[in-house]
């Protein structure tokens, strides 16, 4: 793996906590707000994973 994957990849795992992080604030300030959010969560661990089996793949 090249060193510019790795910087992508720690870039990808530090905005990843960043937006966990404000999810569960927005949560715990606003409780209704339970339901979208979980599913747009989902969807962005989705997409993460997607991205992290493509730069697995790619590092072959």
């Amino acid at each position: 793996m090249s060193t510019l994957e790795l910087l992508v990849a720690l870039l990808l795992v530090v905005v990843v906590l960043l937006l966990a992080g404000c999810v569960a604030y927005v949560v715990h300030r606003h409780p209704a707000w339970n339901r979208p959010l979980t599913a747009a969560f989902a969807v962005t661990s989705a997409m993460l994973t997607a991205i992290g089996v493509v730069v697995a793949l790619s590092s072959r």
